[in-house]
């Protein structure tokens, strides 16, 4: 069990072990802090505190309990910090027993259950990307109340030990409850926000934040405030400013860093000062940034790169205005936050962040909306090629124009939270549930009519299916072994991107080209080791960018130079574990090196040579 080292969340810590511990199970338990952030670090310290035999039956992280921010990225709360490099370190130290994540107060149950801990939520986004590209290490998201009675404990040891698939709960005094997303009842026509007064805009010389301030302006706002970094000096500011001057609106664009709550402080007092004609009477946050990455490559910068003017800039709007006598409270969301995203981890994991904060709002009494959006078209957001690849996954990026009314309807309807979608999902879901089963889409038919069977998944992969394709290789002549996996790979590739047969996908071209982007390519892989039997990494695209170059991967994993099939996963991993060790070498500067004693380095090259089948003796 890992839990926070500064003894925050202390009670719950030996409530929780106490409780595991009567049901039989032994608890290693590991404080982990801020400075544990670091994989290599807390890799060294899971190691340390379980020798050499990783037989755990689950990993329990309680560090979503540390909200304390960062030393080093003040943004990112140290439980999400340490909770990705808990994720990393758990890959480098080859554990894939099951990481359940806990937290408390981070979601909604109800109107009245409003979460408590919004910044919490961060773990709930970043799992889902977790559950996406590393299923065979995840185990799931439980949110805990505030008090940790007997019942709740008993609910907890439970919902670790359930065989039912269900891996986002939330426990409460009532009982157990399990997330789903349903369809939204229809908004009656005619029934839309209606705007007055000034309308701030966070993002609002970007493409999203542009859009809206035309749709507010038309339905009348008076002011519009464009806030963003560059201000009027943002490519197409000074078009924007005329265009809405001449729909009859007053437009102040304003150079502000959101994500700086003094300079945003500023900003709204500018406004207060102003506000005898035109008070401020809503705040639409549209502010935010993408940089992307996998989550075994992602980088507390990168982290707190993407939460810093989404969440932090919500929060610091939250805060500054919740005093002020606001019609509405308007965050732009992503169903990355809901369902996940492989990939965008950080981006994932700040939208869920602002959905939560939206919640809490309303159950505070306070106005506040917040829609996740699947894909917006047009202003250059979503055109061309990635609007083409978008459908033929099942998602229609949705016109400016339907999703103001949209976004319109929903203020004035009163909801906290809402995901609008235009999704096929029978086409979208297999991504989602390839290797594993989503029960948050078992409310929508459609989602639930793709199943992990359809592609294979944990249970196909065990049951022989990698072995049927190795002894069908076996039997076939080195070019026909070539040409059947290469064909493998092009139908997997074509299944990914939406096509309706392998033919779209040329065998030279590299997967960038194609169209990859990070979801498809985790997509792919599933596919691949559905049908392989192979534990492929998610950079696989980008490691082996063409179909040629990932069907030589597969005939060296499955069949090696020498023609005898691999044994299966234990030699993957083997060779998984002598990356790592390579990478861990590599990491090493000369000065750790020298500092490291005589057992320290023994203990070292025995793992390396355990690794390649070898065994040293130090005398």
């Amino acid at each position: 069990m890992a839990a926070p080292a500064d003894g925050t969340a202390t009670p719950a810590v030996e409530a929780i072990t106490a409780r595991l511990t009567e049901s039989g199970a032994t608890v290693v338990l590991v404080g982990v802090g801020a400075e544990d952030a670091d994989r290599v670090r807390l890799a060294t310290r899971l190691t340390d505190a379980l020798g050499r035999t990783h037989d755990l039956a689950g990993v329990l992280s309680l560090l979503a309990l540390d909200e304390t921010p960062h030393p080093v990225w003040p943004d990112v709360p140290t439980g999400c910090a340490t909770t990705l490099a808990l994720v990393q370190a758990l890959g480098d130290t080859a554990v894939e027993a099951p990481l359940w994540c806990v937290t408390s107060g981070a979601v909604s149950t109800s109107g009245a259950d409003g979460p408590t801990a919004p910044h919490q939520a961060l773990v709930w986004g970043l799992g889902g990307a977790v559950a996406l590209e590393h299923p065979q290490r995840w185990g799931g998201l439980i949110d805990l109340p505030g008090t940790s009675d007997t019942g709740v404990l008993m609910a907890l040891t439970d919902a670790l030990t359930r065989q039912d698939g269900e891996n986002q709960l939330a426990i409460r005094p009532s009982g157990t409850l399990a997330r789903r997303l349903r369809r939204a009842g229809a908004t009656p026509p005619g029934e839309d926000w209606r705007l007055r007064g000034t309308v701030l805009v966070t993002g609002g010389t970007g493409g999203v934040g542009g859009r809206l301030a035309r749709t507010l302006v038309r339905d009348g706002a008076h002011h519009v405030v464009l806030a963003g970094r560059r201000g009027p000096d943002a490519p197409g500011a000074p078009e924007l400013t005329a265009e809405l001057t001449g729909l009859g609106a007053r437009v102040t664009v304003a150079a502000c860093d959101v994500g700086d709550r003094d300079a945003l402080a500023g900003l709204l007092n500018t406004l207060t000062d102003d506000a005898v004609e035109h008070p401020l009477t809503a705040v639409v946050h549209a502010a935010g940034t993408l940089d992307d990455a996998t989550v075994d490559a992602l980088t507390l910068e990168q982290l707190h790169r993407v939460l810093r003017p989404k969440v932090a800039g919500a929060h610091h709007l939250h805060e500054l205005t919740r005093d002020l006598d606001l019609d509405a409270f308007v965050l732009l969301s992503s169903i990355a936050g809901t369902v996940g995203a492989a990939g965008q981890g950080n981006y994932a994991a700040a939208n869920a962040c602002l959905d939560a904060l939206a919640q809490s709002r309303r159950a505070d009494g306070l106005p506040a909306t917040s829609v996740a959006w699947s894909a917006l078209a047009g202003g250059g957001m979503i055109d061309g090629e990635v609007a083409d690849q978008l459908r033929r996954r099942g998602v229609t990026p949705m016109d400016g124009e339907r999703a103001a009314r949209i976004l319109s309807r929903t203020v004035a309807r009163g909801d906290a939270f809402l995901v609008a979608a235009d999704i096929d999902w029978e086409r979208f879901a297999p991504a989602l549930s390839a290797t594993r089963p989503l029960p948050l889409l078992a409310d929508i038919p459609e989602a639930g009519r793709s199943t992990a069977a359809e592609l294979g998944g944990p249970e196909r992969e065990e049951s022989g299916g990698g072995g049927a394709l190795r002894a069908r290789l076996a039997e076939l002549s080195p070019a026909d072994r070539d040409t059947a996996l290469a064909e493998l790979v092009a139908g997997q590739a074509a299944a990914a991107l939406g096509y309706a047969d392998a033919s779209a996908v040329e065998p030279g071209r590299p997967f960038k080209e194609l169209g990859f982007d990070s979801l498809t390519a985790v997509d792919l892989r599933n596919r691949l080791n559905a049908a392989t039997g192979l534990r492929l990494p998610v950079t696989l695209v980008f490691d082996y960018p063409t179909t040629d170059d990932l069907a030589a991967l597969l005939r060296e994993e499955l069949l090696p130079s020498d023609g005898d099939p691999v044994g299966g996963a234990e030699d993957i991993a083997s060779l998984a574990a002598l990356d790592r060790a390579r990478s861990t070498l590599a990491a090493l500067d000369m000065d750790d090196i020298e500092a490291a004693t005589d057992d320290e380095m023994f203990d070292l090259l025995d793992g390396m040579f355990e690794l390649l089948g070898q065994d040293i003796t130090a005398s």
